[in-house]
Formats: structure tokens, sequence, C-alpha cells
């Protein structure tokens, strides 16, 4: 459905941010902004920032950003239209009949259909768990210290023995042959229809608004496989969501408890810890971590003890790792799993056990101790060498101390060796874990330096866009100097251009820019930072108007000096090299 842009302006601009964000958050005035807890993550201190002057808010903390739309979208797990016609109707808009193109209405109608089929099922395999020929399903979960409300609670429910009757059932409700196959629901081939789950308990995996969009299934008795998945459809994919997330999304929790299957989820929520959850029959992906962080900064990892499940640990540490996620494991020795502990030993237990949970880098320390034999001294150097390695990775001294201390402890190395083998080893490698050491001839001080420059240049770029956005007076300041085409990275010139060209045409906003990237998550973060750089927004003494002139000359010569690299001939960096040395001389007032 595409509505015309000045419909989704006229919604935007009468539904105020500060007023729609504060029926979630909690704001208080600071300055010209308003200051909360982020709702993306969790936080003590507020980094959570609303600017009615940009109609924007931005987390300094976990990097979300946006306008009102995105917000709604963001918080309530919406789509673009289902949140522009929330905030349509809290404003009094009446948004305008806008046909769908024939492909926009077909997958909306095969989406509508697809959640309807999946609500239908699982009210029927609830049903069917209810009534005699379900007795070995209720039995099953009874069994296992479930009570009715909380099968209700879960929707759990029966598959029948026999082929097709859940096909039958939705035929007779008149859904066609076509779409009960793209459900995943049921298998349909010359030689017949039959439904894909038959004899198992069913466990209904429901998104972050609790629409049944898949099932899970433990068959009863010995047959293979034990647990079966529905396939991935138009409304389900199984890297992008978690078994009990929308339960454990409001948990009042600090973190998040990732544990491998259904009934851990079950035992774990029934038994107070209501922010578990478990990936779907596939491994912890970088779409799982990221979902995650909307509502965590903190996993604790609550896999099986046994080798696989250490190998799921190991897999997804560095995962959460790279999503900004601090992770631990939990030791549920001597017991399999979550659900085997909490029944053994109780909910109390268990939240000490939780209380006690490793560091995941002392954790990777532990197994990979598991490798050497310690009796013997060349596998026991080889170890420490490997310990040292591994401490590298920490580019922080700080952090890295910190580090060797508690390896120190863990694995009773003195503390003395253990620091000058990670020194000696460092300067034999530049800093680099053996693992990424470059090759000859290159310098990783070299490359980290020019790293930071980059990114040190990306910063000013944004510092000014920011600038320049909050006090649109500052366009005059630089008109002559700095343009759209200064700005050298791609993104940030795509930006710079609307920013520029909206202000000349007297209607510079933001929020409304950020529209232009709403298709593309990852470009969207990034322009909202681009807009929301710095805390401190004025202008108003020496230092900062010095710190304005010095960023506008930062961003030029970036510019020249980009420009001068790809100089089509002589006379071209002639010119650019005038420009340089004219660049020196530069002095711009701030009244």
């Amino acid at each position: 459905m595409r509505y015309p842009q000045e419909v989704i302006e006229e919604v935007r601009t009468r539904n105020d941010i500060v007023d729609v964000i504060s029926g979630y958050v909690k704001l208080q005035k600071k300055g010209g902004n308003y200051f909360g807890l982020c709702p993306f993550h969790n936080e003590k201190s507020p980094s959570f920032s609303v600017s009615p002057q940009k109609q924007m808010y931005y987390c300094f903390g976990c990097g979300a950003g946006g306008n009102v739309l995105t917000f709604v979208m963001e918080y309530e797990n919406y789509s673009f239209v289902e949140a522009l016609k929330l905030l349509a109707d809290r404003a009094g808009v009446n948004l305008p009949e806008v046909e769908y193109s024939q492909e926009e209405r077909a997958k909306a109608d095969r989406r509508a259909m697809l959640l309807e089929i999946n609500k239908l099922a699982a009210g029927y395999f609830y049903h069917q768990l209810q009534r005699p020929q379900g007795q070995q399903g209720l039995d099953y979960l009874k069994g296992r210290g479930l009570s009715d409300e909380e099968i209700r609670h879960f929707g759990l429910g029966f598959s029948n023995r026999t082929s097709n009757d859940l096909y039958q059932y939705l035929r007779s409700k008149g859904y066609a042959d076509d779409i009960l196959k793209e459900s995943g629901l049921v298998t349909i081939e010359e030689r017949g229809t039959y439904d894909k789950f038959w004899n198992r308990v069913m466990f209904p995996i429901m998104d972050v608004n609790s629409r049944v969009i898949g099932f899970g299934g433990r068959v009863m008795g010995d047959a293979k496989p034990k647990y079966l998945n529905s396939p991935e459809t138009l409304i389900f994919d199984k890297s992008r969501n978690l078994y009990g997330l929308n339960f454990a999304r409001v948990s009042r929790e600090k973190y998040m408890l990732v544990c491998e299957g259904y009934m851990d989820v079950i035992a774990m929520q029934k038994s107070g810890f209501v922010n578990a959850v478990a990936s779907l029959g596939t491994a912890f992906t970088a779409q799982h971590a990221a979902l995650l962080r909307r509502y965590t900064e903190q996993v604790i990892l609550t896999y099986d003890s046994d080798d696989a499940g250490v190998k799921a640990a190991l897999r997804a540490i560095p995962i959460l790792k790279e999503a900004g996620i601090s992770a631990k494991v939990l030791d549920m020795k001597p017991y399999k799993d979550p659900d085997e502990f909490i029944k053994n030993l109780g909910a109390d237990a268990f939240r000490e056990r939780i209380r006690g949970a490793k560091n995941s880098f002392l954790f990777e320390i532990e197994i990979l101790k598991r490798g050497y034999v310690l009796d013997d001294p060349e596998q026991k150097t080889k170890f420490y060498n490997a310990v040292a390695g591994r401490l590298l990775e920490f580019s922080e001294a700080l952090e890295r101390d910190n580090y060797i201390q508690a390896v120190s402890r863990q694995e009773m190395i003195p503390y003395e060796q253990l620091r000058s083998l990670v020194n000696r080893l460092g300067s034999l490698t530049g800093g680099v874990p053996p693992k990424e050491r470059s090759l000859p001839g290159q310098n990783q001080e070299t490359r980290r330096r020019k790293a930071e420059k980059e990114d040190g240049m990306l910063r000013s770029q944004r510092l000014l866009l920011t600038w320049l956005i909050e006090r649109p007076g500052l366009f005059d300041k630089i008109d002559g100097i700095i343009g759209p085409d200064d700005f050298v990275e791609p993104l940030y010139h795509q930006a710079a251009e609307m920013v520029f060209t909206a202000q000349k045409a007297g209607n510079l906003n933001p929020a409304a820019i950020l529209d232009h990237f709403i298709n593309d998550e990852e470009q969207y973060r990034e322009v909202a930072a681009l807009f929301n750089a710095s805390l401190d927004e004025s202008l108003n003494n020496e230092e900062q108007k010095k710190a304005f002139s010095e960023t506008v000359y930062r961003v030029k010569k970036n510019s020249l000096d980009h420009a001068s690299r790809s100089a089509a001939d002589i006379h071209q960096l002639q010119k650019l090299l005038q420009e340089q040395a004219a660049l020196k001389k530069l002095s711009i007032a701030i009244e």
C-alpha cells in the first residue's frame, strides 16, 4: 500500500513526538530536549533523547533512533502501514482509500489468510488435546508438570494419529489447497494429501504480538524426528523469531535467558522466569541477536550441559558480542537442562545459579582447557600460550588486565607470569591475536590509527550535520565553503544532499528526511545518528564556537584530500592544492 507523501507528513506532524513517546516512556525535560530510560534496551541512566525541535528520538546507548512513525513501529512491532493507521486514528486524520498494487494486495491477502489458518490450527490442536484421542499428549504434558492453566496459557495442543484430519477441518472452513499448502501445515501431492504434524504434542509459535506464525511438534513415542517445526513461510522465518518472546519482552528483568527448547522455556516461564526464550529448531543467528538487542543488553545462555549444548554456547557467544550484547553461561550440572534442574532443585536454586553465571570469556577459556593434557609440560605451555593469545583480543589495556587477573585466578596461573606472556606475545604479533595476525609487511598499529582517523572524520561529518539541523542559521556561515559534495561517504553524501536541498527550499525537516531510508534498517539507524551526533547541542560559548570552526575545517580538508587522490589532471590538482592552502586561513565567526 502506498500513501501519498503529503498524507504521511500530515499524520506525522499531527502527532507530536514528545506527546506520543510520553505515553510509553517517562520523560523529563533537560535543556531543549526530553530524556528517559530507553525502551529498546535496559539501562539505569537515561540516554534516550527526544527532540521536539527535530521531532526525532535517539538513544545514545544503543543507537535506536527515528521519528514518531518508526518509534511506534519499533515499540509495537508494527509494519509502516499499521503504525501510520494507529497515529492517524490518534490524531483524527482520515486516511484516504488507497489502492494496493495487484502484487501488494495479493501478498497482504495471503499474509492475512496464513495468520487466520495458523490461528484456526492452533485452536484445533488445543481442542484435540482435550478429547479422548489427545489423551496421550495430555498425559505427556501433565507428566512434565503442567497444569490446565499453563497448557491454556501457552496454547499447547495435539495432532491426531489420522493422516489428514486438520486438512479436512481447514477445507471445511473454505480454504483452498494452494493456500493450505503454502501454510506448511499440509503436504499435497499426486499420491494424496497429508497433515505435516500427526501424533505430536503441538507448541504454537507466536510473534511478539502473540499471533500464531508456525508450530513445533514433539512426537509421541520413538519416531524421528523427535521435534518437527513448520517450514518457513510468508509469515514465519525461524532465524528472526524466538519462542516465548511474546511473553519475555514485557519482563522487567535486566537480562534474557536463552535456551534450546520449547519445554525449557515453558518450565522457566511457569516458574517465574518470564524472560526465557529459545531459538526455533535452528542455530542461534545474528538475526536472533539483533532481535534480542531491542530488549536487553545481557543474555544468559542456558543451553543443555551436554557437548551439543556447549558447542551451541560457543557458537552463540561471538554472535552476541558482535551485536553488542554481554553474555554469560549458566552451569546446570548435574542436570541436563533448565526443566530438569528446576524440577529437582526448584526455582530458588535456579535463581542462585543465574546469579553465579560465568562470564562468557572465562567459559571459553574453561572449554579451551579441555583440549590440553595439563600433566604434560609441553601441553601446559601450549595452553598458556593459547590463553595469552585469546587475551590479546581485548584492545583496551585496562580491560585486558582485568581479564588477565580473572583468568589467573580461574586457572591458577601466576598473574605476573601470565601478564608477561601476554605482553611478550603482543609485541611479537603487533597486539593482534595469533589467529588474526597480519600478513608480513602489514602493521596493525598503522591500520588501527587509520581506522580511528576514518571514524573521527565520520564523527565530524555527523556533528556538522547535527549542528546545521539544530541551528539553520549556520548555513549562512558555511555558504561557499561546505556543500553536500564535501560529505564523501556515500550514505552521508545522500543525507547531506537532502539536508542542503531542503534548507534551500525553506522546509528543512529531519524527521521527513528519515522517511526516505525507512526500507533499509541499517541505513535508517545510521542516518538517525547523523542528525543526533552530540548530547551538548548549544554553540553559545567560545569553546563550542571554536569546535564548530574546527569541524568545518576537518570536513573540508578531508573532502579536498579525497578529491586530490582522484584528480583527473595536473590543472585540477593545482586548483585543489590552492584551495587547501586557502583553507589554512579559514576563520568562521559565530555571533
